[in-house]
C-alpha cells in the first residue's frame, strides 16, 4: 500500500512516499480503506517537533528521542471497511466510517489501516462526504469537550479567539446552534465574513481591535488556538466567567468514551448543529504542499487529503 512516512524531524520535505505491505486484520480488528484524511497543526508539530517548551520532555519520550517512533502521521480519517476479523460483530465490509487515530498510534497517511473493533471509529455521517467526515473528528470533538467544561447556558455571551481555525469554526457553530449562546468571534480581517456566516453575532479583527477594550464582559472566553495570554483573556470575563484554553481543557468528558463522543458528533452533524469548514483539498501525492500551507498559519478550518 502507498503511505507517507517521516523518518526524521524537520520541514515538510521529510515526508516521503513509500510502499508498505497491506495490513491484515486480526480476529478482533477491521481493515479500513482510507479515502480521506487531514493535515492538522498537530501533524505539523509532530513532524517538525515544534512543541511548547513545557511539553518538550514528554513529547520527546512519546514521539521519539532522536527520530520518530511512529512514522505515519494522520490523526483523523474516513473510509470504508474492507475486511473484518472473525470475531468482529460491530462492523461489516462496505460500512462507511469516520475515525480518530489518537488511540491507534496515528496512521491516517496511508491507503489502509487496521483498528480494533472497539477502536475510535463510528458510522460516517450520512450528510457529509468522506473529506468533511474526516475533518469533523478532531476539531469537532475538541470544540465540544472544551465548551462543555464551562456548563454553558442559553443566552450567555461567549468569545471565541481563533474563531476561523479548525477548532474555532466548530466552537462558534456549537456555541450558537447547540448551546444557544451569543457568540463573538475573534479572527483576522480576511475571515470576518466566514465567522459571521457560522453564527457569530459579532466579529472582531484581532489585528485592529482588542477584545478587552470593547466594554463587554463575557461568560466564557475560549482561546481555540492557545495564542492569547491567559491574563489578557481573563480581563474580558465576568466575575463568575470561565476561561477555556484548547491546550488545557480538551480533556474527555467524565464518563464518556471516545467512541461515545464520536457517535455524538455523528448525531450533531446529521442534525445540522455544526459542519466542518474545509479550506483546501489536496490529493495524497501533494501532502508536502498541504503541510507547507498549514504551517503558514492562515488556514480557514480544515485542510483535507483525498486518497
Amino acid at each position: 500500500m502507498k503511505t507517507i512516512l517521516y523518518t526524521q524531524y524537520g520541514s515538510p520535505e521529510v515526508l516521503q512516499m513509500a510502499d508498505l505491505p497491506k495490513p491484515a486484520p486480526r480476529d478482533n480488528e477491521v481493515l479500513v480503506k482510507i479515502l480521506a484524511t487531514t493535515v492538522t497543526i498537530g501533524d505539523c508539530r509532530m513532524r517538525s517537533f515544534t512543541v511548547p517548551p513545557e511539553q518538550w520532555l514528554f513529547a520527546r519520550l512519546y514521539l521519539g528521542l532522536f527520530r520518530p517512533r511512529r512514522q505515519i502521521l494522520g490523526m483523523e480519517l474516513a473510509g470504508d471497511i474492507e475486511m473484518v476479523g472473525e470475531k468482529v460483530t460491530r462492523f461489516k465490509p462496505g460500512d462507511a466510517i469516520f475515525a480518530s487515530t489518537f488511540d491507534a498510534g496515528w496512521g491516517g497517511y496511508g491507503e489502509y489501516k487496521c483498528f480494533p473493533e472497539n477502536g475510535t471509529l463510528a458510522p460516517k455521517p450520512t450528510n457529509l462526504d468522506y473529506g468533511e467526515s474526516a475533518a469533523s473528528v478532531g476539531g469537532g470533538g475538541t470544540a465540544l469537550r472544551c465548551l462543555r467544561q464551562s456548563n454553558l447556558q442559553p443566552g450567555q455571551k461567549v468569545l471565541v479567539c481563533g474563531a476561523s481555525g479548525a477548532v474555532g469554526t466548530n466552537a462558534v457553530q456549537l456555541a450558537h446552534n447547540l448551546f444557544g449562546c451569543e457568540v463573538t468571534g475573534v479572527c483576522s480581517a480576511a475571515n470576518l465574513d466566514l465567522v459571521k456566516s457560522l453564527g457569530a453575532a459579532h466579529v472582531l479583527d484581532y489585528t485592529r481591535q482588542d477584545f478587552t477594550r470593547q466594554g463587554i464582559l463575557y461568560d466564557v472566553v475560549f482561546d481555540a488556538v492557545a495564542k492569547f495570554p491567559a491574563a489578557q483573556a481573563r480581563q474580558a470575563l465576568k466575575p463568575s466567567g470561565v476561561y477555556l484554553n484548547v491546550h488545557r481543557d480538551a480533556r474527555p468528558t467524565a464518563g464518556q468514551t471516545r467512541i461515545q463522543e464520536l457517535l455524538e458528533l455523528k448525531d450533531l452533524l446529521e442534525a445540522g448543529y455544526f459542519k466542518p469548514v474545509v479550506d483546501r483539498v489536496y490529493p495524497f501525492d501533494q501532502i508536502v504542499e498541504a503541510h507547507r500551507y498549514v504551517e503558514q498559519g492562515h488556514k480557514k478550518g480544515n485542510v483535507v487529503i483525498t486518497l
